[in-house]
Formats: C-alpha cells, sequence, structure tokens
C-alpha cells in the first residue's frame, strides 16, 4: 500500500514513528528529515516490493487496483490525464490502458525518478514539478499515496494548483494510506522512504478540497482484502464505508 511519490516532508514526528529514528540515513536530509526520492529512484521497485510483501507479493497489483476503481468510476470522456507524483512511472502503463485515447501526463519534484519513467514511457510526456509549471487543463488528475509526503502547511497550495489544472467537468481521485488501519501503519514504519511520512484523515482531504474551492464526489475505503484471497475480493466493492481498508480514495471536482 506504500507506493512511491513526491519528496517533500514535514517537521511533525511522522506516521507515528518513533523519535529515535534517525534522519540521516540513505535519503533523508538530517537538516530538514525531508526525502530525497532521488537516492531512492533506481532501488525504489525493490523496497517498494519489500515493503508491500505483507499484503501483496506482487507489487504492480496496487496500480492496478486503484485504476480499475478510476476507470469504472469515470462516466465522461477523458482526453487529458495527469499523474501528479508520478515517481518512477510505474503507474502510467496502467493508466494508458485504461484510457487509450487520452494524452497522459506525469510530473514528479524527483527528476531522476522522472529520467526512469521517460526511458520506460517515451511516448508520455513527463515535467518536474515547479512553481510556475504550466500543463494546461486536465479531464482526470490522478495522485496516488502523495499527501502523506507533502507538509501539512503546504497541502493547501498543492491542492490549489491541482485545482487549477482540473477541467470543468473533470475530477480529481486522490488515494491515501489509511491511517486506522495497522497493517498501512506497519507498512509505512518500516519503509525508508516513508520516514517523512505524516498520514492524513480524510476529512483532512475533504477539508482541502474545499479550501481550493473543489466538491467532494465519492469517498471510499478500498484495499481491504490481500489479492492472495482473490475470492472475497468482490465483496470490496460493500465494505467502502467501512474505515479499516488498507487505503482510502477520496475524488472532487468543480462546482456546477
Amino acid at each position: 500500500m506504500v507506493e512511491r511519490r513526491l519528496g517533500v516532508s514535514g517537521s511533525e514526528t511522522p506516521a507515528n514513528k518513533p523519535a529515535t529514528a534517525s534522519p540521516s540515513t540513505l535519503g533523508v536530509s538530517s537538516a530538514s528529515d525531508k526525502v530525497d526520492f532521488d537516492d531512492y529512484s533506481a532501488s525504489y521497485d525493490d523496497l517498494l516490493r519489500e515493503s508491500t510483501k505483507l499484503y501483496a507479493e506482487d507489487s504492480e497489483y496496487f496500480a492496478r487496483y486503484k485504476i480499475d476503481l478510476i476507470r469504472d468510476a469515470i462516466r465522461d470522456p477523458v482526453a487529458r490525464v495527469l499523474e501528479y507524483g508520478c515517481g518512477t512511472g510505474r503507474n502510467i502503463g496502467h493508466l494508458q490502458k485504461a484510457f487509450p485515447d487520452a494524452e497522459i501526463v506525469g510530473s514528479d519534484l524527483s527528476a531522476a525518478s522522472l529520467r526512469i519513467a521517460s526511458e520506460n514511457n517515451p511516448e508520455v510526456r513527463f515535467e518536474v514539478e515547479r512553481t510556475d509549471l504550466d500543463l494546461g487543463r486536465f479531464d482526470l488528475i490522478f495522485v496516488a499515496s502523495v499527501f502523506h509526503h507533502i507538509p501539512p502547511a503546504e497541502r493547501p497550495s498543492v491542492m490549489e494548483t491541482l485545482a487549477r489544472r482540473l477541467s470543468t467537468g473533470g475530477s480529481i481521485n486522490i488515494f491515501e494510506h489509511n491511517p486506522f488501519n495497522p497493517i498501512t501503519r506497519r507498512i509505512v514504519n518500516t519503509c525508508p522512504f516513508d520516514a517523512d511520512a505524516i498520514l492524513l484523515k480524510p476529512s483532512e482531504l475533504r477539508s482541502l478540497f474545499r479550501g481550493a474551492g473543489l466538491q467532494t464526489q465519492r469517498q471510499t475505503y478500498c484495499l481491504f482484502v490481500p489479492p492472495r484471497l482473490s475470492w472475497f475480493l468482490p465483496i470490496e466493492r460493500f465494505l467502502g464505508w467501512l474505515p479499516l481498508g488498507g487505503q482510502y480514495w477520496v475524488g472532487a471536482g468543480h462546482y456546477r
């Protein structure tokens, strides 16, 4: 349930990790406790697989699962898709399959990660995030496990940026770790590139949407059943109200 995302952090104790955790290890700045995902770009897939093996042996499962949910929920035509915080591009191929007629764009703070993403997906446009970046408008913005890496004080401005990039009638769909799930917390607490993670509740995302002038359209918990128990997967669609899933999903759009 951990995915590669934007390398920013805050000053709070992250994800209930012990206060004695050292910030001077690989990828973490001792000055700011900021995870530098450039340091993890080459080893990210291996670290992800190791961190999530408790839930699923195939780390690609998480990308397929989430994008399948998005594809099944979207009813309007999709011409342009942005993955904000795309990292090494693990989700890009799944987005292309789900929305074959759409232009796919990926952005991230980690230039090293984007180089890998571009090598693996040469037909896709990738951009390093910056304050003056103009990407135009998108019908679908997909954000997976990014916001827990963004310092709480910076989250409103990030959401405002996403709102400006969203077309009229489009939707922003954000997946985040469920702080109420003990397995999720264990994975986050032991994952090297989650050293700066500050988990957020669905209510915070809804508040961020409101602050950016967006209307929440859906909220559901997900990732209840590991894929090895596939015979239970059909019941997940009835459990979205239950705050025990490994992650949750909140979608929003402009007021109409």
